[in-house]
Order: C-alpha cells, then sequence, then structure tokens
C-alpha cells in the first residue's frame, strides 16, 4: 500500500484561507502539498513538478479549473494525474454549466470526481487517500474529527472561554 509521506498533492484555490485549510488537512495525514493560487499557476508549477494528485477549484481568475483540466487532458502524461475538483459552485450558474460539461465530456469521471463546499475533511481525505492507493490511518481520522469538534466549539464559545482554551493549550505544549 502506498504512503502519504510518498505522494504530493496540488491544492489550487484563488482564496487563500480555503488553500490553507485544504493544505493542512492533507499535511496533518503527511503528504507533501503544493498550492498555487489559479489555474495559470497551477499549470506552471504541473510541469515543473508533476504531482500525484490535484486538488482543483473550478471558478478561478485568469485561467478556471475548467480551463485547467481541458488542457491537462490534451496532455498524454499530465492526463494521468488524478484530479478532484472542489467547487461552491456545483449548483449555481457561476459553475454548474462548467462542471456538466466535465462530466458530460468524461474529463471527469467516476464517483469521487467532485465535492462541494463547504469540504468535511474527511471525506476530502478519503477521497485523496482511496484514489491513491492510500490507507486511512484512524490517528489522522480521530485528529480530523478532534479538529472539526474544536472550530465548532470555537465558533460558540465566549472571549473568556477561548482565552482559558488558549492558556490550557500553551501549558500542555510549553509554548508562549
Amino acid at each position: 500500500m502506498a504512503n502519504a509521506r510518498d505522494k504530493t498533492v496540488l491544492v489550487v484555490d484563488d482564496e487563500p484561507n480555503i488553500r490553507q485549510y485544504l493544505k493542512a488537512i492533507l499535511e496533518d495525514a503527511e503528504f507533501n502539498v503544493l498550492t498555487a493560487a489559479d489555474g495559470e499557476e497551477a499549470l506552471r508549477m504541473v510541469r515543473q513538478r508533476r504531482p500525484d494528485f490535484i486538488s482543483l477549484d473550478l471558478i478561478m481568475p485568469r485561467k478556471s479549473g475548467h480551463k485547467l483540466l481541458f488542457e491537462l487532458k490534451r496532455d498524454r502524461e499530465l492526463s494521468r494525474i488524478p484530479v478532484l475538483v472542489v467547487t461552491a459552485h456545483a449548483q449555481d450558474d457561476l459553475g454548474k454549466g462548467d462542471l456538466d460539461d466535465l462530466l458530460k465530456n468524461r474529463i471527469m469521471s467516476g464517483p469521487e470526481t467532485y465535492l462541494e463546499k463547504p469540504v468535511d475533511p474527511r471525506a476530502y481525505l478519503r477521497c485523496i487517500q482511496r484514489t491513491l492507493g492510500i490507507e486511512e490511518s484512524p490517528e489522522v481520522a480521530d485528529g480530523l474529527a478532534l479538529r472539526e469538534e474544536l472550530q465548532m466549539r470555537m465558533r460558540d464559545a465566549s472571549s473568556e472561554a477561548l482565552r482559558q482554551a488558549v492558556e490550557v493549550l500553551r501549558n500542555r505544549t510549553g509554548r508562549e
């Protein structure tokens, strides 16, 4: 079975916070991660250092995920890189046509070809692991579940509760 440490995933998204979020999920699972802010930057990176997998936003400035996918599929070597489209626009006028076009023309096919934002971190990671033949680690899955719970609780927490939580974490990790 393959090992995440030996695999590189390229995360392509024009929103910096989404890029960082997806990158953190993958790094927690021990993947090597590259990031790009649009399709043009991604295409340059893919040609320089071919990733094992691409996580791709559909709607981006300069070069959309739709256009990038068509370019990748025209290249014999690059067409073999598995791609997961991660989009907030699968059901709206902005992206539905592009997504339908990719599916109709079999640029993407299979059960795990796209995920809708907001992304469930476990489903995201599971999709990439399955595609790359990597066994899901219980520790990684547990860590993702804990991170999700922490984020949910932080949204509803008071400033004082957040201060106390930060203090507890500082004391346990020995960081100031």
